[in-house]
């Protein structure tokens, strides 16, 4: 574990929509809703996540292995106002997050292949995606999008979110494409339903869950959405 990092529990559950409808209003008035809502409530989340030449962050999850990293650059509301470079760091049931705000001049560079403007000593996590392109020839592999709704509490700095209508984009990796086609990753009409938190859950949050019925999985949005696009899509790019 790397001590300079904040790492977080995380836990991940399926709901089907009437679990949804019970489990948010057990929930929303115990809990402020996230400052990023709109007026409906969610807010759109893109993310575009790469892998190595060998798959390795597919191939480590699918395989459970426990310590594993990826990377991902994230938009909100398909908008360009806010672009971030993310790895996400799992260490045993732990996870940590760290981010670099990326200009869509440099987003831009990256998809036409152009990695030299990452390579700055003064901004780490840059120039280790540098090197990761460069090295272990880490590529887009696949467009996850869904709407989110967000709720958090200061009590043990939790944040519960309601990840709905996940899809992914048909072997492309334009994150700003007006023109993405997607597909809906599954079949029903099934919510993600995550709680993140650092110390402790509070007991009602602890007990909503529990009596909601909800079992505890190791889902991952990346490898729902992998399974659904050609596996070596882009293998000899």
């Amino acid at each position: 574990m790397n001590a300079g990092l904040k790492y977080r529990h995380e836990l991940k559950y399926y709901m089907n929509r009437g679990q949804y409808e019970v489990m948010k209003r057990q929930l929303r008035g115990l809990l402020a809703q996230d400052k990023h809502a709109g007026a409906s409530g969610d807010y759109h989340i893109r993310s575009l996540y790469f892998d190595d030449i060998d798959n390795k962050a597919l191939h480590e999850k699918l395989a459970g292995v426990r310590d594993r990293e990826k990377y991902r650059i994230r938009i909100y509301n398909r908008s360009d106002k806010v672009i971030h470079l993310e790895k996400k760091i799992k260490f045993n049931d732990y996870v940590s997050k760290v981010k670099e705000s990326l200009s869509r001049e440099l987003y831009d560079s990256i998809m036409a292949g152009n990695y030299e403007p990452l390579h700055d000593p003064s901004r780490p996590l840059l120039a280790e995606f540098y090197y990761q392109l460069k090295n272990r020839l880490l590529r887009p592999r696949v467009i996850v999008d869904y709407e989110r709704e967000a709720y958090v509490c200061g009590a043990g700095n939790v944040r519960i979110t309601f990840d709905k209508q996940l899809r992914t984009g048909l072997n492309q990796v334009d994150i700003f494409n007006p023109g993405l086609a997607t597909i809906r990753a599954f079949d029903d009409d099934i919510t993600v339903f995550e709680v993140k938190f650092d110390e402790y859950l509070p007991e009602y949050v602890r007990t909503a869950i529990q009596t909601g019925g909800l079992v505890r999985q190791s889902n991952s949005k990346y490898v729902i959405c992998r399974k659904l696009i050609k596996f070596n899509s882009w293998e000899d790019q």
